[in-house]
């Protein structure tokens, strides 16, 4: 089972590698406020998790510099993660709201749709 998972997650990374989505080009000032703002959100993830390829893929076609962290090799992300979140589920968004509060969403598509819609530059 081992090496199948290993085998698996080579061929993920490999794919995702290969067909790297482009990123959304943005003002640089526009760039620079929303950087600021994702300063404030951590995803946790596992490398090569399918679900978390997939959040990965939309962080990058969104130009989106959220910090990562690796919950199946780091433990104390994997502890933050457990405390923070009550769940040692991948992905999950860490969300620090300027009240001082914090929300951990998890699901993939509730994620990236959190995010498109949070981040979502208007059509001229």
């Amino acid at each position: 089972m081992r090496i199948i998972r290993w085998l698996l997650g080579t061929i993920i990374l490999s794919l995702n590698w290969v067909f790297t989505p482009r990123s959304l080009k943005r003002d640089p000032k526009l760039q620079a406020l929303i950087n600021q703002q994702t300063a404030k959100l951590t995803l946790y993830q596992y490398k090569a998790c399918p679900f978390c390829v997939k959040v990965r893929r939309a962080l990058k076609r969104q130009a989106l510099a959220i910090q990562t962290r690796d919950a199946k090799r780091c433990e104390q992300s994997r502890k933050e993660l457990l405390d923070g979140g009550g769940q040692l589920k991948v992905p999950c968004l860490k969300v620090e709201d300027d009240n001082g509060s914090t929300r951990w969403i998890y699901e993939s598509s509730d994620i990236i749709s959190y995010l498109s819609n949070r981040f979502s530059t208007p059509q001229a």
